[in-house]
């Protein structure tokens, strides 16, 4: 297949779902919450929200623009695991293995299988050329090259296993938030999305706030428990609030409860899931210094329109474009030296 014809089947998958039909997108989210309760319908339409945002065409063309992709190449097997954090979160890999002409050999996430498997599906329908290129496999050997995304624990056995091969190896990241006290309420608002969307279980989602002091944490209080107000209502996120509150209480921590999330003043930076922590910074170079202690953890970093360098604008954190590589390695860029 050239490329041209690579770019197209995407093309066409994007279209299908812009034009999906709501029974269908409602039987894709019932399957996908039967089989994992967090993908509920609403993390399931901003998923695929978020994969008609990254399949723009226009984006595509622009971005393969930095590559020297060719129409034919000698096709490697690459292995793929894949995440099961949030829906679909192993699109991107997908997408980035066929446009560089190479095969996915795929291991995907029990968590997101349901999903991923329908996406794949629909890719064969629109090619079937694609059959031998796209391969789910429960184990991935023979393989020329791997990718693979888990927890910092599951890092140390891929380093292990995979060594051997060509391979990008990512390990647990979270995002945070800047706050320079001259934030609007229509900024939080924003600002909650990326703390609430997938119920925080996703590497982009906001896990610390590092707040200027002169910043009225109170106004974000107030955002929070007004934008969190069904958040609280999914019971294994509600477990979760019981559970962190029950432990904050415990250990006689101080913090603020808005209702459906702690917040907790830490100097660490992944909170638990219905935990945001928070720490104030004095100046532009205290918080660069606290910045920099956990650059090898940090997704991405968001503020108020993006005033902070190298960060992206309060409610974009989960609307990656197709150039937002995770963990910030080239994954095109690897594809194409094998």
């Amino acid at each position: 297949m050239t490329l041209e014809k690579r770019k197209e089947v995407f093309h066409k998958l994007r279209e299908y779902l812009v034009h999906q039909k709501e029974e269908e997108l409602f039987q894709w989210s019932i399957l996908a919450k039967n089989h994992n309760p967090w993908f509920d319908e609403k993390s399931v339409k901003y998923a695929l929200s978020g994969l008609i945002h990254l399949l723009e065409e226009n984006e595509i063309e622009v971005w393969l623009k930095n590559y020297a992709v060719k129409d034919e190449v000698e096709s490697k097997k690459v292995g793929v695991v894949m995440a099961g954090n949030i829906p679909l979160v192993g699109i991107h890999d997908l997408i980035c293995v066929i446009l560089s002409g190479h095969k996915l050999h795929a291991k995907l996430s029990k968590s997101d299988e349901i999903l991923m498997k329908k996406i794949i599906e629909k890719l064969l329908e629109i090619e079937p050329k694609l059959s031998d290129k796209i391969i789910i496999k429960d184990q991935l050997k023979d393989v020329d090259a791997y990718i693979a995304t888990g927890s910092d624990n599951t890092s140390r056995y891929f380093e292990y296993y995979f060594s051997k091969k060509p391979n990008i190896i990512r390990k647990n990241r979270t995002s945070c938030a800047i706050l320079n006290g001259n934030e609007k309420e229509e900024d939080l608002k924003k600002l909650s999305k990326d703390i609430y969307t997938y119920y925080g279980l996703g590497c982009r989602n906001i896990s610390k706030v590092f707040i200027s002091e002169n910043f009225e944490l109170n106004s974000l209080l107030e955002v929070l428990e007004e934008e969190g107000r069904e958040i609280i209502l999914h019971y294994k996120y509600a477990n979760n609030y019981d559970y962190q509150k029950s432990i904050a209480l415990v250990n006689g921590e101080k913090f603020f409860d808005t209702g459906n999330i702690l917040l907790l003043e830490s100097s660490q930076i992944v909170s638990p899931i219905s935990v945001l922590y928070y720490e104030y910074y004095k100046d532009q170079r205290d918080l660069d210094e606290k910045l920099q202690k956990h650059k090898h953890k940090l997704q991405c970093i968001v503020s108020s329109n993006s005033w902070l360098d190298n960060s992206i604008n309060f409610g974009e954190a989960q609307s990656p474009k197709i150039n937002d590589y995770a963990d910030d390695v080239d994954t095109m860029k690897f594809l194409l030296s094998l």
